[in-house]
């Protein structure tokens, strides 16, 4: 027989939603404590549901529930505060952070630093400045969550650290190692890339266009190799809403 676990007043965020039933809702919650959980909101979608206003993306909470398998029973949710809405087409950063935590994530595996990077990228993505750069130190945080962090300080065929002067290839499973000629462009599919980007990458400086422009290609590549190739579905909605 499973074990019932209980849980109140734990930290987390709504990840995704979805009917269930008449009345009720399943929810993906990132918490704090034990990662990512779902739970079903019985009578969640009822004009008298106690947590109506609560389970609303973005917004902080502290949630409760009772479980015995993977899908747990909401038992309470209340609003921990606010961290403002996104605006206009800034949601989709949102719901893009939302959507890599959902697919990389296993259930109930805690990443309490994750959380707070989450966390944190959500007021930076509310206070509508620096997002790109909140964007990429979120898929950096996330991949060494998980286990899959970049090595982008040290050249894997002499193990010194990278020149900013030099172009690397970068190998996804690897590192960097120097691209012979040092052009900056792809050629046969590589991934080329000025030392500079990698190092300002590896120290989180990111303060200039090319060196965001340069995490964003390796990083959405890694990204890639992880979600085994499935594209996002916030990436396809966004692009058909600008359409």
């Amino acid at each position: 027989m499973s074990e019932t676990r209980r849980v109140a007043q734990c930290p987390a965020f709504v990840l995704h939603r979805r009917p269930y039933r008449e009345t009720s809702l399943i929810v993906d919650l990132f918490t704090r404590d034990h990662g990512r959980v779902a739970v079903v909101a019985r009578g969640g979608r009822g004009p008298r549901s106690s947590f109506r206003g609560a389970l609303e993306p973005f917004q902080p909470l502290l949630a409760g529930w009772v479980a015995r398998s993977e899908l747990g029973t909401l038992t309470a949710a209340e609003r921990a505060g606010t961290l403002g809405q996104p605006a206009g087409e800034d949601v989709f950063s949102a719901f893009y952070i939302n959507e890599l935590v959902l697919r990389l994530l296993r259930k109930e595996d805690p990443h309490p630093a994750l959380f707070d990077a989450y966390r944190a990228t959500l007021v930076t993505i509310a206070g509508g400045e620096a997002i790109e750069r909140a964007l990429r130190l979120f898929e950096k945080q996330l991949l060494e969550d998980l286990g899959y962090g970049l090595n982008t300080a040290v050249d894997v065929t002499t193990g010194e650290t990278v020149s900013a002067s030099e172009s690397y290839v970068y190998h996804l499973e690897s590192g960097p190692e120097p691209a012979q000629g040092s052009a900056y462009k792809s050629s046969g599919g590589e991934l080329v890339l000025p030392g500079a980007s990698l190092l300002s990458l590896h120290e989180e400086r990111l303060d200039d266009a090319d060196s965001l422009r340069d995490a964003k290609r390796l990083l959405r590549a890694a990204l890639a190799l992880y979600l085994d190739g499935r594209p996002l579905k916030v990436r396809e909605v966004a692009r058909a809403m600008r359409r």
